[in-house]
C-alpha cells in the first residue's frame, strides 16, 4: 500500500498532466478516475490522522495534559 505521501505526490502529478489539458479524452478520464481514488485514499488518510492529534495544556501545577486536538465539523 503507498503511503500518503506517494499518493499525493502522484495526486499532484495527475493535476499537473489535466491542467495542461493536452491529453486525449480517454487518458484525461482515466486520470481524473485516478485522482478521485487517489483524493479519497488521502481524505481517508487524514481522517484517521486527525483522530490521533492531540494537544497538551498546561495545568496551573505546572504538569501536561493531553486532550483531543477540537475538530470544526
Amino acid at each position: 500500500m503507498p503511503t500518503f505521501e506517494d499518493s499525493l505526490k502522484k495526486l499532484e502529478t495527475i493535476v499537473d498532466q489535466l491542467e495542461k489539458g493536452d491529453l486525449p479524452l480517454e487518458k484525461s478520464i482515466k486520470l481524473f478516475e485516478e485522482g478521485v481514488g487517489l483524493s479519497a485514499l488521502c481524505k481517508q488518510e487524514l481522517d484517521a490522522a486527525e483522530g490521533k492529534v492531540q494537544i497538551l495544556l498546561k495545568q496551573r501545577d505546572g504538569s501536561l495534559k493531553p486532550e483531543p486536538f477540537p475538530t470544526e465539523k
